[in-house]
């Protein structure tokens, strides 16, 4: 599991984002759903998760959805067991609820925002946009993250 300080930083200039819902990512997409489609077959493959439709996101979001065990903190879930959900195109965007160290770390990186309710502070500080991967190598540390979400949601991290 990715731990503080060991991620690396994402190359380039932050996308463009909406500062209010829907939280979306405007630009630096994928130049196609490849990257999405490989990172959708990674991460509903983690064991233990389950896809649904999202309780929370715009319509046409894939959650990610623990099946059981979800013995990790309010903050590690969205809403009922969704702890991360993909958004549909073009935004190809998702969140997730990081351990709050984490979240900081990558934001830090440049991987990750806060959302903006977040900001707020009507929702937890480590709900965050993780950006769409434009490469291999970046959909690597997504994936990475999205692991580390959903340990945060069993309660496997700290």
């Amino acid at each position: 599991m990715i731990g503080v300080m060991l991620l690396p930083p994402r190359p380039g200039s932050r996308p463009t984002t909406t500062p209010t819902n829907p939280h979306t990512q405007l630009d630096q997409q994928p130049g196609g759903p490849e990257q999405r489609d490989l990172l959708a077959a990674a991460v509903f493959a983690l064991p233990g998760v389950v896809e649904r439709p999202s309780l929370i996101s715009v319509p046409g979001a894939r959650a990610l959805w623990l099946a059981e065990g979800a013995a990790g903190p309010p903050e590690a879930f969205l809403v009922g067991n969704e702890f991360a959900h993909l958004h549909p195109g073009p935004d190809l965007s998702l969140h997730a609820m990081l351990p709050p160290a984490l979240a900081v770390e990558a934001v830090d990186a440049g991987w990750a925002e806060q959302h903006p309710v977040a900001r707020r502070g009507l929702i937890p500080a480590n709900a965050v946009m993780l950006y769409a991967p434009r490469d291999d190598a970046e959909r690597e540390v997504v994936e990475e993250l999205v692991r580390a979400s959903l340990a945060f949601a069993r309660g496997d991290s700290p």
